[in-house]
């Protein structure tokens, strides 16, 4: 979710109960974002991904005493947690065996829950400083859009989770930017777009315009890099998603 759930417009033949399968590009926003609402169905949308946040399955702080690596966190919602991929095969958990791979001495910790919104990322902001990380790669924001929240409660909840970070002494944010469908009106999705490119200027972040940018274009081809919700990456597509936070995230990284 992110740069742009922008540019999909042409969403064809998706109805409430979501596709089983993507069958054309520009349904991506649709899809990914409002779990494949019809274009006129904005309830529909707010429903969508917006379940009861659950306390992550692992306390942090236990792994954090065995592991004295620095602490890359995933904070987030559903798409950082994985939801409905295999166990083991978040982006999160990709992430960590390319940092590896890399030669680069990170732990990635994934604090994503799903149906997060920037509400209660702000309410746990605690657990994520915690753990003291160098790096926070922040993916809220698209289930606010999605239940009509007003522009202005979504950026100032951001902009406190990220001045809070990095009064915490966050070395580095990575922000994934967020966008809606079409049917949100011209207007709202603009301002919320801008929320994301505002924050990145003001606060020096890293921004990732689009975290399925590299799936985008696989997609007419490979549309099982998606769940059959329509919303989700399977495991392949979270591999590729961890592929592309690395590429943005590599230039503030240091070599073990």
């Amino acid at each position: 979710m992110a740069r742009s759930f922008d540019n999909f417009a042409e969403s064809t033949n998706v109805d409430h109960k979501c596709m089983c399968r993507l069958t054309a590009v520009p349904l991506l926003l649709t899809l990914l974002v409002a779990g494949c609402t019809r274009p006129d169905s904005r309830n529909d949308a707010r429903n969508a991904d917006v379940r009861e946040a659950t306390p992550p399955a692992r306390p942090p702080e236990t792994a954090a005493q065995q592991d004295p690596r620095p602490i890359i966190v995933a904070f987030g919602d559903s798409l950082s947690e994985g939801l409905g991929a295999e166990p083991g095969k978040s982006y999160p958990d990709f992430l960590q065996k390319a940092l590896d791979q890399g030669g680069y001495g990170y732990r990635v910790v994934n604090l994503g829950i799903s149906g997060d919104t920037t509400t209660g990322g702000l309410s746990r902001i605690d657990t994520i400083t915690a753990l003291k990380p160098e790096i926070v790669i922040l993916e809220l924001g698209g289930n606010d859009g999605l239940r009509g929240v007003p522009v202005s409660a979504t950026r100032q909840n951001l902009d406190q989770i990220v001045r809070k970070l990095q009064s915490a002494g966050v070395r580095k944010i990575v922000l994934a930017g967020m966008s809606l469908p079409p049917n949100y009106g011209d207007q709202y999705i603009r301002e919320f777009e801008a929320i994301y490119r505002d924050l990145t200027a003001r606060y020096k972040l890293t921004l990732i315009p689009f975290l399925f940018e590299d799936i985008r274009p696989q997609l007419a081809a490979h549309p099982d890099l998606i769940q059959q919700d329509g919303i989700h990456p399977t495991a392949e597509g979270n591999r590729i998603i961890a592929g592309t936070v690395l590429r943005y995230m590599q230039p503030v990284l240091k070599k073990s």
